[in-house]
């Protein structure tokens, strides 16, 4: 059974087909690429995964169940949480409470116990510091923690999104560029901190990126999309050497990476 799975999921927006009955089958504790041109469906099709948008026709399965239908944040507690391709992070809150922010699904106290102050709250907010410091330590940004996080670089702001992503301990990862405006070598760390992910957290990763350098390394397989519906799926090398693929998009973007090597 996949992990995470789509069947024949579509979507329009005014007339316009941004989703074409989208067929996605990932495999548990697979770090599944989707590549594409803009404009191809990719971010769309996470936004209907996680609940942002509902889909006007076909099914989505977390571990052979649907949830479809489901509200966002229900979404995320049944164990899928996601980054976005811009920062979300706060400012005006510290790194650590950036974090902290997404354990608000496993909150145990309710808002009558935060209005009056009572111990369930504190103990929660307790739990919640200690789960984002594990976090950040986990992704090598622990030294962090008490820095605004409106402050940091880019690539920090990268790293810490994926922390918050991990603090609550999903079965399901959604990554929306991690990789786009990194240095070759956050890049590296990256492909590592991704493998750790899966391997010993168990994590299954689905992972937008036009990195193709990173995708081609890290990914287990890889499904490529253009004006909204999958044209292949595979392993790294039978992607790239597939012609459809290279001529809709590998064509120009492994020219991007060879004139920057």
């Amino acid at each position: 059974m996949p992990a995470l799975e789509t069947r024949a999921v579509s979507i329009a927006y005014g007339g316009v087909v941004a989703l074409d009955r989208v067929d996605l089958a990932v495999a548990e504790g697979a770090i599944h690429g989707i590549i594409g041109p803009n404009g191809a469906g990719k971010t769309t099709l996470l936004n209907v995964i996680t609940g942002i948008s509902r889909p006007d026709s076909g099914d989505i399965l977390l571990n052979g169940r649907s949830i479809v239908g489901l509200k966002a944040n229900l979404i995320a507690a049944s164990g899928i949480r996601r980054t976005f391709q811009t920062s979300l992070l706060c400012k005006g809150m510290t790194v650590l409470e950036n974090v902290m922010a997404g354990m608000h699904v496993k909150l145990r106290a309710g808002t009558l116990a935060a209005a009056f102050g009572l111990r369930a709250v504190w103990r929660d907010e307790q739990d919640a510091a200690e789960a984002a410091h594990a976090a950040l330590a986990y992704v090598g940004a622990d030294a962090l923690a008490d820095r605004d996080g409106g402050q940091l670089s880019f690539g920090q702001q990268r790293v810490v999104e994926i922390a918050r992503a991990l603090v609550c301990e999903p079965s399901v990862l959604l990554l929306d560029e991690p990789a786009v405006g990194l240095s070759p070598d956050r890049v590296a760390h990256l492909d590592a901190l991704l493998r750790r992910i899966r391997d010993e957290r168990g994590v299954t990763i689905v992972m937008i990126e036009h990195v193709i350098r990173l995708v081609v390394n890290v990914c287990d397989r890889i499904t490529v999309m253009n004006f909204g519906r999958p044209i292949a799926e595979g392993t790294a090398d039978e992607v790239t050497r597939n012609a459809e693929v290279v001529e809709a998009y590998l064509g120009s973007a492994l020219h991007a990476v060879d004139s920057h090597a």
